[in-house]
């Protein structure tokens, strides 16, 4: 374990992450001070007594007295305080750096590292799907499930991490087995002032000192600034590991493996996560007919294209999980769909450029309905065929009224859900709650 014996830590943000840190330090007989600008945060009633917090804003004292301080990922490096500790000479790091010295100590256990815009928490939960299959021990954390920190915990053979731009921030010592950024788009530009080239370059610090490297054929921002990485490609017609022609098989290094309607999971991005998947789990030399197994009775994860409801010829399918205008485009690439798409858009776009969507509204037959709060902006895309409520659930009163027989119904916000909502989920179980009541209604 590494030793933090005499260091005055402060973490900075409460919850479970925050709560981990606290363990981990507790662990080690180290007492940290905690601080979050939250003034009731989750967790503060599992802190344990020994440890003294600060809340409503950044203890500045606090800050400039540390050796060690623990951000949250939600904390940017840029906050004017951190950034006059840091001046200061005060170490920041985030749990994930804490993590990875941990794990950098043992040379058998391996760490698979897992970025993107979108699609990373389909790839993370598949891919320890497949490890697990293959009778590996296995913990999957990071941004998702458990966090990084309380993996520790278990005795893992590999560590499967979904890791966010704001995680890789803070951490520097990742020295992945095998690491990927499944895509570049335009998200958290609130947070990336610079643009989409500084969201990408957060995302390039998981290929540091990765031994092999996943990149997306068909999106060059994937790919390690660094040409002395070894990478594997996979992509939608070209890479190492592709689709044929018709999107009727997985192919790997120019064989067909496994046929697409086999597949529980549905989409032409859905196939590119399980070419992803595919790619990772061979570079750890898996055993490929047990991935591919693993693979075709893999059912997805809710609120990611997740049909909800078909009921009279009429599919309604959820993903609120797209909270942006990338994960919108791919869930309007793979929907099939013979009659009239019925488009639901809506929320805090985050600062986000909605053109890239343009081309997606054009040539279909498609209505568009906007919510929420950027709603007047993204009804301007194409206002001939766009239609502007405050609620989603006036929408769908309204769509439930029009739809018929081969129409798809289709929630892809592009936003992010906390202007009306706590989170994606709440905005996902609500849209099938409204589409199997209003359906119902309809029927009697």
């Amino acid at each position: 374990m590494v030793d933090y014996q005499g260091k005055k830590v402060v973490i900075i943000g409460l919850g479970i992450t925050g709560l981990s840190c606290v363990d981990y330090f507790l662990a080690q007989n180290v007492i940290p001070k905690v601080i979050d600008t939250r003034l009731s945060p989750s967790g503060l009633e599992q802190l344990d007594d020994r440890v003294i917090y600060h809340l409503g804003n950044l203890n500045i004292d606090w800050l400039f007295e540390a050796d060690l301080i623990i951000a949250s990922p939600g904390i940017a490096l840029s906050t004017p305080e951190l950034q006059k500790a840091a001046e200061k000479g005060i170490e920041i790091v985030g749990d994930v750096e804490l993590f990875c010295r941990e794990v950098n100590q043992d040379r058998n256990k391996k760490i698979i590292a897992i970025t993107g815009a979108n699609g990373k928490t389909t790839v993370t939960t598949l891919v320890g799907d497949i490890v697990k299959e293959a009778g590996l021990k296995v913990g999957v954390g990071g941004n998702i499930g458990e966090p990084a920190l309380s993996l520790l915990k278990q005795d893992c053979d590999i560590y499967v991490l979904e890791l966010s731009s704001f995680q890789l921030e803070t951490t520097s010592s990742l020295q992945a087995s095998v690491a990927t950024i499944l895509n570049i788009s335009e998200d958290h530009m609130d947070r990336y002032p610079l643009g989409l080239m500084q969201y990408a370059e957060a995302k390039q610090r998981i290929y540091h000192n990765a031994k092999c490297c996943v990149i997306n054929h068909d999106d060059k921002l994937t790919k390690p600034k660094n040409n002395h990485h070894h990478c594997v490609s996979f992509g939608i017609k070209a890479g190492d590991y592709h689709l044929d022609d018709n999107y009727e098989y997985l192919i790997a290094q120019q064989k067909p493996v496994l046929a697409t309607n086999a597949m529980k999971l549905i989409g032409c991005h859905n196939y590119l996560n399980a070419l992803a998947a595919l790619a990772i789990a061979d570079s750890l030399n898996i055993d490929r007919d047990s991935s591919l197994k693993t693979i075709a009775n893999f059912q997805g994860l809710p609120h990611r294209f997740e049909l909800v409801f078909d009921s009279n010829g009429v599919k309604w399918i959820n993903d609120s999980k797209a909270t942006n205008v990338g994960s919108t485009e791919a869930a309007l690439n793979s929907v099939i769909c013979n009659g009239k798409l019925f488009l639901l858009l809506g929320g805090d776009g985050k600062s986000a450029d909605f053109s890239p969507l343009i081309p997606y509204l054009k040539g279909r037959n498609i209505e568009i309905f906007c919510f929420g709060r950027d709603r007047n902006l993204l009804a301007n895309l194409a206002p001939n065929i766009s239609t502007i409520t405050e609620t989603m659930a006036e929408t769908i009163e309204c769509i439930a009224k029009k739809v018929a027989p081969k129409d798809v119904v289709l929630l892809s916000p592009a936003c992010a859900s906390l202007d009306q909502f706590k989170n994606y989920i709440e905005r996902g179980n609500l849209f099938a709650q409204l589409a199997k009541q209003y359906t119902q209604r309809g029927e009697k």
